[in-house]
């Protein structure tokens, strides 16, 4: 299989694998062959898995440390294959990272999705498959890795859907959402984590961000999606939600993927979401395929107790 240049956003980190079968920084998980290995492989087993970029990444390619000018390197052997990432940005990141595992023929036998939370300017954190990603079972074992894209958001912006509550009081989220007829529709989610009550507005605010992080000031931003279609769920009368603790509430974000001769598509990984006048703002990824149509329809604020009619 031919590797091809690593392609990464303008986060400008670099994602590679390699061994790393030496003492491992806390937090980090075990690491696990890649050749389908039941873990007792050294890390000098053959065969060495190589990575390479998927067709889904955006950005600028950028080799980093320890890859070829054609592609990613895998160093060392294959029992311990690692995402390495280096945060070249001014603020703490949190990065995501899709990947395929491949066999040497190149079937995708499982996709796998690796969140590295909180990594400092300038610094680089390693950081192992998960365990199970070996093989799919049948005789077939992974030899190749291959990225599918790379997303990073601020951390002091990065959603949560449970765990700890934020500062805010309230976890923010986007659901994995529906595509039909190049329809887009992706929900918006807000869960009260906190004490007290928590009181929306009619909409939450908006800002479309492209892969480099900065504002698309082309597309246009209309409340309800009746313009689009009906029954997105965007289309629904504002009711200003009063969320006890405990209770959710969710908008929809809904657009078209068409495209049309003489513009440009526009692509765009995140949303920035603010829930209410004055609240933290949090950096989703609803990975926003607008085709040349320039608009994105925001729905109301719903209660999760309450469906609209």
């Amino acid at each position: 299989m031919r590797c091809h240049p690593l392609v990464v956003p303008a986060a400008c980190l670099a994602v590679l694998l390699l061994a790393a079968c030496g003492t491992q920084p806390d937090g980090t998980r075990p690491l696990i062959a890649v050749s389908g290995s039941s873990g007792a492989a050294s890390c000098d087993s053959p065969p060495t898995p190589t990575a390479s970029a998927g067709t889904g990444s955006s950005g600028a390619g950028s080799p980093g440390q320890g890859t070829e000018e054609d592609g990613v390197r895998l160093v060392g052997g294959a029992a311990c294959p690692a995402f390495e990432i280096t945060n070249s940005t001014a603020s703490t990141a949190t990065f995501t990272i899709t990947y395929d595992l491949m066999t040497e023929g190149g079937e995708a036998l499982t996709s796998g999705q690796e969140t590295v939370p909180s990594v400092r300017p300038g610094g680089t954190v390693r950081r192992g498959l998960a365990e199970g990603d070996g093989g799919a079972g049948g005789g077939s074992h992974a030899t190749h890795v291959r990225i599918l894209k790379v997303r990073s958001v601020p951390t002091a912006e990065a959603p949560s859907s449970g765990g700890p509550c934020p500062p805010s009081g309230v976890h923010v989220y986007v659901d994995a959402g529906d595509a039909a007829m190049g329809l887009r529709v992706v929900g918006v989610h807000v869960q009260n984590c906190g004490t007290r009550a928590y009181r929306l507005d009619d909409y939450p605010r908006v800002q479309v961000l492209d892969a480099d992080h900065a504002a698309v000031g082309s597309v246009r931003i209309v409340h309800g999606a009746d313009a689009l279609a009906e029954g997105t769920g965007a289309d629904a009368a504002p009711t200003r939600p009063v969320l006890a603790p405990g209770e959710g509430a969710h908008a929809e974000l809904a657009w078209r993927n068409t495209t049309l001769m003489g513009s440009d598509p526009v692509n765009a990984p995140y949303v920035r979401v603010v829930p209410r006048p004055g609240a933290a703002a949090v950096m989703v990824t609803p990975e926003l395929d607008l085709g040349t149509t320039g608009k994105l329809a925001v729905g109301a604020w719903q209660s999760d107790r309450t469906s609209p009619s």
